[in-house]
């Protein structure tokens, strides 16, 4: 089990000039940052999300971990064989395809990179996913709405402490003591916040950052 303190970021969907801020608090030479997925869509700066994710990897090696989200798997899906995922276009991917069309050389190596995400990150006090573990026997089923990038609804009690995004709130992370689950996705790409998470290696909350979004992130270009 990792002894170091783990940094978690919520759902960020293409939000940089927030998420940039938001890492000015992370420790890298003495945390794992981890990133419960949803980089992508919604937001104007999808690509440059990506890129960013992808630096931060290269720069520190072993100290990142960047989940897959729903928002990856559905973007996934629309360019691959199957062809156009209507739903993703509809929720967030229109604009996502929109920024890759002006800089298109980024998009094969990042669906690359985005398709080799992981699932989870856990130890042993703490299990990290996009939507959470539920009473489901689909719960690693990538495409099930049961699954730990679908799910709504309730959650299981894992014996430690769950850390979700998925489902977002209006500005503040919440918590459920009977399952143990921190829900930190904060409604970033909606004009509410992006949240962080410091956490102990034993699953114990030291502190949150919560980050307004920058309005240059969703507004309109001009």
């Amino acid at each position: 089990m990792s002894e170091q303190n783990v940094f978690v970021i919520g759902d960020v969907h293409g939000c940089l000039n927030t998420l940039e801020e938001l890492l000015q608090h992370w420790h890298p030479e003495t945390e794992r940052l981890v990133q419960v997925g949803d980089l992508v869509d919604r937001g104007r700066y999808s690509p440059e999300c990506v890129a960013l994710a992808i630096s931060l990897e290269v720069r520190y090696p072993g100290q990142t971990t960047f989940l897959k989200g729903n928002h990856e798997a559905a973007m996934l899906q629309h360019f691959g064989p199957a062809g156009s995922q209507q739903g993703w276009l509809r929720w967030g991917g229109r604009s996502t395809v929109e920024q890759y069309q002006a800089c298109p050389a980024l998009l094969e190596p990042h669906l690359a990179w985005l398709a080799c995400r992981p699932l989870i990150w856990q130890n042993e006090q703490l299990l990290i996913s996009h939507a959470g573990f539920a009473d489901t026997p689909h719960q690693l089923d990538e495409d099930h709405p049961d699954g730990l990038l679908w799910r709504r609804g309730p959650l299981l009690n894992m014996g430690r402490r769950q850390v979700i995004g998925h489902t977002p709130t209006d500005g503040d992370p919440t918590f459920d003591p009977a399952t143990n689950v921190l829900n930190i996705d904060t409604g970033a790409c909606f004009g509410f916040a992006l949240t962080g998470v410091r956490l102990s290696a034993t699953g114990e909350l030291l502190e949150e950052i919560i980050i307004p979004t920058h309005r240059i992130d969703i507004a309109a270009a001009e």
